[in-house]
Formats: C-alpha cells, structure tokens, sequence
C-alpha cells in the first residue's frame, strides 16, 4: 500500500523524512509520481531498504541508480533527502549524497509525493517529513 500527499503536484523540492526499519523491511519515497488505488505508483522511487531481499538498497534511486550496500544498520533512526530540480536528481542518506543523476528522458517532471508500505513483514517508522518547494 501506499500513502499519499495528493494536495498538489510538485515540480522542484527538497523532500525528507527521518526513517526508522525493522530487519528484512521494504519502503520508499515516491516522488513525482502518479496516484494510483491498485499496485505500484510509477516513477520515481528513492528506495528505502536495509536488509530486505531485494538487493537495492536505501539511498537508490529505483530503477535509475542502485545502490548495493548498506548504508544504514536496521532499527537505527536515519534522514533520506531527495532534491529534484528539473531532470536533476540528488538522493542523500545521513548528509552524504548517494545518488547525483541527471534524467536526459526528463521521464516525469511533476506529481505526488507517496511512502510505501511494500509487503506484509514490513514494518517503517518515518517521522519529520519535511517538503521545501524550490524554484
């Protein structure tokens, strides 16, 4: 499942949230991305996962540039940042920055923020989400 902000769409923006995970969970921060009420919204994902089965790790940006190791250890409280300005995109995970990528598809330049809540097992605390839109 998903949760949304669905107030309005945002283009530019500063966007994070303090994250906590159990060992084995799955989450992420979706942004730019589209509402949906069945399935995975689609783009962008920076994926929120220490230890979970899937090898791409917190600090990814899904799909685009994964990261494999381990940054953070489970049950340790960390901030995930995501700076989207045009088709530049920054993922920061505790201050040091995982992922600098530049999108030449401009594959989605707007839409929603969502957390997600990828399977039964796990269980995600996230607390002190914060947007800041950018210019």
């Amino acid at each position: 499942s998903h949760l949304y902000y669905i107030e309005k769409e945002f283009e530019n923006f500063a966007y994070k949230a303090d994250v906590r995970l159990t060992h084995g969970s799955n989450s992420g921060m979706y942004f730019r991305t589209n509402w949906v009420d069945k399935g995975f919204p689609k783009i962008y994902e920076a994926q929120l996962n220490n230890t979970h089965k899937d090898p791409k790790r917190t600090g990814s940006l899904y799909n685009f540039v994964n990261v494999t190791e381990q940054l953070i250890p489970d049950d340790t409280w960390f901030t995930q940042e995501v700076i989207a300005q045009g088709n530049h995109i920054v993922i920061k995970v505790h201050g040091k920055t995982v992922v600098d990528y530049v999108d030449e598809a401009k594959t989605h330049m707007k839409g929603y923020f969502a957390f997600q809540q990828h399977d039964p097992g796990s269980k995600v605390d996230i607390k002190n989400v914060m947007v800041k839109p950018l210019p």
